[in-house]
């Protein structure tokens, strides 16, 4: 397995910021958006981006986190099924502006996926998708973020890791991940 360091720590910090600073250019005061983290590995990213926004702007950002599992179209169509993650959405986003944020856009299908399970708590009044790392030209869905943090070009047989800094990791990082067995 071959890695390539495609965003350090410090590049992800200025990315997260000016991710940050295009949310408050269009969203203002927020005084109607609530934020979405897709379970299991946009919600880091949804936790990050609330704690910046709120540093930034002084205000308390409703957020909630979504999982999929039971609306994914590949659902059934595996052997074992997937282990669902917790959804806990404290309010509902009828009539509120949704940022749904995930890691790694790849497919669009767990977006997708994610729009079909977020009905459940009301209809939103508009929906905005904030990715860290878009993949680009591997969609199957027309789906595109609103806000990116790195476009990367992406070929099949690579995947994008994202780690957060925790107990093992030191540093924030993003990585290209070449898989020699796809």
């Amino acid at each position: 397995m071959q890695k390539k360091l495609i965003v350090d720590q410090n590049l992800l910090e200025i990315t997260i910021n000016r991710l940050c600073y295009q949310l408050i250019e269009n969203h203002n005061n927020f005084s109607n958006t609530v934020i979405l983290g897709l379970q299991p590995r946009g919600t880091l990213m949804a936790d990050k981006i609330k704690a910046r926004l709120e540093n930034l702007t002084g205000v308390n950002i409703p957020i909630g986190y979504l999982d999929n599992t039971f609306h994914r179209d590949d659902f059934r169509r595996r052997e074992m099924p997937k282990k669902a993650n917790e959804t806990n959405i404290p309010f509902l986003v009828e009539d509120k502006n949704v940022i749904l944020v995930d890691d790694v856009l790849y497919t669009g299908r767990s977006v997708r996926a994610a729009m079909d399970a977020m009905i459940s708590f009301g209809r939103p009044r508009k929906v905005e998708l904030l990715v860290l790392i878009d993949r680009k030209y591997a969609r199957d869905l027309p789906i595109q973020p609103n806000y990116i943090g790195k476009s990367v070009n992406t070929m099949q047989s690579q995947h994008v890791m994202v780690e957060w800094r925790d107990k093992e990791r030191k540093k924030d990082s993003i990585w290209l991940v070449n898989n020699p067995d796809a």
